[in-house]
């Protein structure tokens, strides 16, 4: 199981927030390029970059600095991104810059036939991000909470294709309160869609407890941000950990 360290980005600077709110907006570090490479450096299989100010604007906001820490460590890191993508250009320019994986989040709620042809036209780049409120996705950076059913569009992704799914729970997010094992535990058995895990996550104790529950239903990673940031969790502990519990399992 991958921990996956988060890097938001608002106004070219890494921040988190919590639940999602832009006015709560902590900034650790004026340097995402460095930052992405301290998370190399600390042995991250993974990187997840969001674009905050895009998520909002609906599209790309911060692209130059994402495609400088592509340059800087995308050859031995793989990058996914989220945040604004809206369109099948702005897809292809980012994996032309060296992305992995691309997250659609709001544009696929609004918008299915967007998500299958994304999935139709880059195969095996695609993940779905879901967030959700008491089991409800919200959309727009969070800022609207819509009718949806985690659970059902999750089904209707699958069909399309789709790499994986990243289920946050938004009440949890940048609370540093654990993950929701529930919720994500009901989305997983749900669906044969790898799910990575996001919101909340906090301790070893946390990451042993996703690794017993969540990986045998499918679960492949789970994304951490504030407790990283805090130093309340430790990369290279954490992925041990991870390693160390799915071995058992």
């Amino acid at each position: 199981m991958l921990i996956i360290p988060a890097i938001d980005l608002k106004d070219g600077r890494c921040v988190r927030l919590k639940q999602g709110d832009m006015a709560t907006a902590t900034v650790f570090s004026d340097d995402p390029v460095a930052m992405a490479k301290n998370w190399a450096a600390q042995g991250a299989k993974r990187l997840h970059v969001v674009d905050l100010n895009g998520a909002i604007a609906g599209k790309p906001k911060n692209e130059k600095v994402i495609r400088e820490m592509i340059a800087a460590v995308g050859e031995q890191v793989p990058i996914q991104v989220g945040g604004g993508i809206r369109d099948l250009d702005t897809i292809e320019s980012y994996l032309d810059a060296g992305v992995t994986y691309i997250v659609i989040g709001t544009a696929a709620v609004k918008n299915p036939g967007f998500l299958s042809d994304a999935c139709y036209a880059f195969p095996g780049h695609i993940i779905a991000g879901l967030d959700a409120k008491e089991g409800k996705v919200a959309v727009e950076g969070w800022s609207k909470l819509t009718g949806h059913d985690v659970v059902d569009l999750a089904k209707k992704y699958e069909e399309f294709g789709i790499e994986a799914i990243i289920y946050t729970d938004i009440g949890r997010d940048g609370m540093l309160s654990g993950v929701n094992i529930e919720a994500t535990f009901r989305l997983a058995q749900a669906t044969k869609t790898p799910v990575i895990a996001s919101g909340g996550l906090n301790s070893v104790d946390d990451v042993q407890a996703v690794c017993a529950k969540l990986v045998p239903e499918g679960v492949i990673g789970a994304i951490a941000g504030r407790a990283l940031y805090e130093g309340k969790l430790d990369l290279k502990k954490a992925q041990a950990a991870a390693d160390q519990a799915t071995k058992k399992a």
